[in-house]
């Protein structure tokens, strides 16, 4: 065994040690394993945002990304800060709402707020899909990792099954304590190596950030800007609207709100999560060194940017140190989508069609469904190809279509109906499946319409779509449920 391959297992174990430490005087009810029993105060609630945000593709998509398409990856920055200013006024709005109504998932919220358990299903099944793609990035981001920094010893295969089966048991003794805890040792090593490699990339192989990017406009002109067509100036506002409206609209953000211990905790978040997002900032510069240094790398290897640089540059103890920060990196989010996915099946969609299921018997099948969701997330994980910045978009784009309906329903009089808000999510997650799973362009569709409008990312014109149906169909449908809200207050 080298130092590098000792130190990626060091790591590995270290983390479930702190997942079995961390439930230690806790009785693992369900609210407890999911939301941290409503008690988290703003540093907790920092890192799990942090933990969910700062992931494997940190550490590959982001330079990966940067290597490959240039300007369009300062998208990642905006839409973040874009997101954390949304976030300020609409958390405390939510854990007000979850807390008095004991919430326990995003899947709740829309079924209280609507009063409809079978959009509870609908929005469940959406979370679901969305989050599968995301625990499949992981996985992908986690296999890339140690093979890399391993030099070879593990594979890819046998490091996300090892990874898959530590997860599990994690997840399944810990809940979300564990994924809390993990963070905090998780970030400061992302902190430290990113911003480190960030740094010395450039320093090493250009003598400067400025002489980096100088020396790449002289043999890649206008690389680091955006191109007139493809992820231009269209794509690249319209990317940053979809992906800022639907950045907390994942499954696995909600639970880090309900366990907040007060609005307090969650505006202090919003304030500071806009300084994290420059974290990014120095994954960018680590791909950009590398465009002149391993010029030519196509697809998912350009995922690898990070690993295959360091390698050259550094020894085995510190590769074995970025090997180590990687899998924390992959398992903390890992943990929370695996939790969330669990949670969303059994009670919002499990218990709407056996209602006799008990909550003592939710908190078990909630537990038993996470080895299961880890199987199901190894095969696509296995089945597909794609790099980890095109499995991150079509996730967003499919995620994202819960919007319209989320914000109306925090208007005061919220006009929308729940047959609006079933027909505006199923409109959107429709049109965005079939266009971005068969690489359809608007374009395409309409050939002759402005190129502004055919560089226009997909996602976003299945929001618009979306929110138009949401508006006519719940003033089509406004008599019907004010007829159902005077039978039910009746019966009451």
């Amino acid at each position: 065994m080298n130092i590098s391959m000792f130190l990626i297992m060091l790591f590995f174990v270290v983390s479930i040690v702190i997942g079995i430490w961390s439930r230690k005087g806790k009785e693992m009810n369900l609210e407890q394993w999911s939301v941290g029993g409503r008690g988290m105060g703003t540093l907790f609630v920092f890192l799990l945002s942090a933990g969910e945000m700062y992931t494997t593709f940190t550490f590959l998509g982001a330079s990966g990304s940067a290597y490959s398409d240039g300007g369009a990856i300062f998208s990642i920055v905006s839409y973040g800060c874009l997101a954390t200013v949304i976030s300020y006024w609409s958390f405390p709005a939510i854990w007000k709402y979850a807390k008095e109504h004991k919430l326990i998932s995003q899947s709740d919220f829309f079924v209280k707020k609507y009063q409809s358990p079978y959009l509870g299903v609908l929005v469940a099944v959406v979370g679901v899909v969305a989050c599968i793609c995301y625990l499949v990035l992981q996985l992908k981001g986690l296999g890339y990792i140690v093979e890399a920094t391993s030099y070879g010893v593990i594979s890819s295969k046998i490091a996300i099954w090892i990874g898959a089966i530590g997860v599990t048991v994690f997840v399944m003794l810990s809940g979300i304590h564990g994924a809390a805890w993990t963070s905090v040792l998780k970030d400061f090593l992302i902190l430290g190596i990113v911003v480190f490699l960030g740094v010395y990339f450039p320093i090493h192989y250009f003598g400067g950030i400025q002489p980096m990017y100088e020396a790449i406009e002289q043999a890649k002109s206008n690389f680091t800007v955006l191109p007139n067509h493809g992820m231009n100036t269209t794509w690249y506002i319209s990317t940053v609207i979809l992906s800022g409206i639907g950045f907390y609209m994942w499954p696995h953000s909600f639970p880090n709100i309900f366990a907040a211990k007060n609005e307090k905790a969650l505006r202090k978040n919003a304030i500071l999560m806009p300084l994290y997002q420059l974290i990014l900032l120095f994954a960018f510069f680590v791909g950009f060194a590398a465009v002149l240094q391993i010029p030519g790398l196509t697809g998912s290897e350009s995922d690898l940017i990070l690993l295959r640089l360091s390698k050259e540059s550094f020894d085995p103890w510190f590769v074995g140190l970025i090997g180590g920060t990687g899998v924390l990196a992959a398992l903390v989010p890992s943990s929370m989508l695996l939790m969330v996915i669990s949670t969303l099946l059994t009670k919002n969609i499990f218990q709407v069609f056996v209602p006799s299921t008990t909550e003592e018997q939710i908190a078990k099948i909630v537990k038993y469904l996470v080895p299961i969701i880890t199987l199901l997330g190894l095969y696509f994980t296995f089945k597909g190809g794609n790099s980890l910045f095109g499995i991150a978009l079509i996730a967003y784009n499919f995620i994202t279509q819960l919007a319209p309906a989320f914000f109306f329903s925090l208007l005061k009089r919220n006009f929308v109906t729940k047959y609006g808000a079933l027909a505006g999510i199923l409109s959107g997650g429709v049109l965005v499946s079939i266009m971005s799973l068969g690489n359809i362009t608007i374009g395409q569709l309409l050939p002759h319409i402005p190129q502004v409008i055919k560089d226009l990312n997909v996602g976003i014109i299945a929001l618009f779509v979306n929110t138009i149906v949401v508006i006519a169909v719940s003033l089509m449908t406004k008599k019907i449920s004010l007829t159902q809200l005077k039978a039910k207050a009746v019966t009451e």
